[in-house]
């Protein structure tokens, strides 16, 4: 199980950050650190969501360019 979440999880990192000029994460590497705050206000980091299933579903802030 923890291999599919790590999977899950590096698909979406290298998804966000292909991009941005990062290195290629590779199938089986530890997931990068990150801290976001949902749309509940909570903040979500690796740390606090390890052990259990996510995805990182994400849009940009509607009316801006990004």
């Amino acid at each position: 199980m923890k291999t599919i979440l790590k999977n899950i999880v590096l698909f979406i990192s290298s998804s966000l950050f292909s991009s941005a000029g990062a290195s290629q994460i590779l199938v089986g590497q530890t997931v990068p650190n990150f801290e976001m705050i949902g749309t509940d206000n909570a903040t979500y980091s690796n740390q606090t969501l390890k052990g259990s299933y996510f995805a990182i579903a994400f849009f940009p802030k509607a009316f801006t360019g990004g």
